[in-house]
Order: structure tokens, then C-alpha cells, then sequence
């Protein structure tokens, strides 16, 4: 019942909108669901790290416009979604290794909690919002200990749609491109600010993306 009344309201808040607006190693070692811990530590370097997308995540391909699940994504065929959600974040933590450039040599630990992008009828009408949420710790690769406790980061991206996503496709900003631009961009700052990431501001859709 619960999750009927959220899709309804993601419906709902769709179909209104659309009347009114028409380099390091990737190690395979990764961490037990429940021994997932992280930190967010000054004057670091990413070494190798290890990103885990736990099968327990449901998958949902139906084409709604708020399909229910932990994983929703469309910006590749139709395949192993876990896999292809792993060499997203592989992707984004390569690019980011090249900005974090601190003297201490560290392992990132990376879980994924969810990662629920647009279906196609969302991204071809009113857009959204990318909901990215994962964990992850610092492995110090020297003695092999853990720095700090560990980080949930929420990592939320807007959506395109509409003509602002085709427009954005011709020009080779794929929704892939961004996401795995938007992950780099949040490892940096989360491994070189001051408290790290903070996410960003998108909405009712957000809003209910929360509930």
C-alpha cells in the first residue's frame, strides 16, 4: 500500500507537469554488506578501490513513469543493470583519481544503496531527478586500516527531459556521460572539502524520490 500511494503521487505529479510544460585498480575484494564503513579524510590519493552493487537490489525495467525499485536505468540496453550500474561508478571513481592527489595512498570502498534514474516515458516528457545513494570507506593501503567511520553520501542529479534531453543527446551529453561526470565530481569533493559533498536541491520530485 505504501509504495502504490508513492507511485501514485510520482504519477500524479508527472502527468501535471506534462499538461503544464510539454589509472587506479578496480579490485574485485569488495566488502560484506554489513562491514561496510567510511570517512571522508584530508591530503589522500586513490590507490585502487572496490565498488559493490548488492544483488539484493530490485531492478525495475517497465517503461511507467515512476517505476517502483532500487534500480531504474535506461541509458543502455537492456543487460545485467548491476553490472552496468559497477562500471558506471568504476568509471567515475577513474576520473576522479586524477584530481585527488594527496600524499596518503587509500583504498575506496564503494556499496551502492540505490541508483533509480529515469524511464523512458519520464526522460522523453518531464524529466526528473537521478537518485544516487551509496556508502563507502578509506582504507589506508599502508597498514591496512580503516580511516574514520563510515560515509553515506547522497548523490542526486537532475534529469533531463523533454527537448532539453534530446538536445543534450545530440550533443553527446548522454545521461550515462552525466551521471558518471556528476559521480567524479562528488568523489572529489568528498575526498578534498571540508565535509564533504552536499546535495543538491531538485524539487518535488526529489521530495518524493524521499518519502
Amino acid at each position: 500500500m505504501y509504495n502504490l500511494f508513492k507511485a501514485v503521487i510520482a504519477i500524479g505529479l508527472a502527468l501535471s507537469l506534462t499538461a503544464c510544460g510539454s589509472m587506479p585498480t578496480a579490485s574485485r575484494s569488495a566488502m560484506p554488506d554489513d562491514t561496510m564503513l567510511g570517512f571522508s579524510a584530508p591530503d589522500v590519493r586513490i590507490e585502487s578501490f572496490t565498488v559493490t552493487v548488492p544483488r539484493s537490489l530490485k531492478v525495475n525495467d517497465r517503461n511507467l513513469y515512476y517505476p517502483l525499485g532500487d534500480i531504474v536505468w535506461r541509458g543502455e540496453p537492456r543487460g545485467d543493470r548491476h553490472a552496468q550500474v559497477e562500471a558506471i561508478f568504476e568509471q567515475g571513481l577513474r576520473n576522479a583519481a586524477q584530481a585527488v592527489a594527496g600524499q596518503r595512498a587509500v583504498r575506496l570502498d564503494v556499496q551502492v544503496l540505490r541508483f533509480h534514474s529515469l524511464s523512458e516515458k519520464a526522460r522523453y516528457t518531464v524529466g526528473g531527478v537521478h537518485d544516487i545513494d551509496f556508502r563507502y570507506r578509506l582504507v589506508d593501503m599502508a597498514t591496512g586500516q580503516q580511516i574514520g567511520p563510515a560515509k553515506d553520501v547522497n548523490a542526486d542529479l537532475d534529469g533531463l527531459g523533454g527537448e532539453t534531453a534530446l538536445a543534450a543527446e545530440a550533443r553527446g551529453e548522454t545521461q550515462k556521460a552525466r551521471i558518471i561526470g556528476h559521480l567524479s565530481k562528488v568523489f572529489v569533493e568528498e575526498l578534498t572539502m571540508p565535509g564533504g559533498h552536499v546535495n543538491s536541491e531538485l524539487g518535488l520530485l526529489q521530495a518524493i524520490n524521499n518519502i
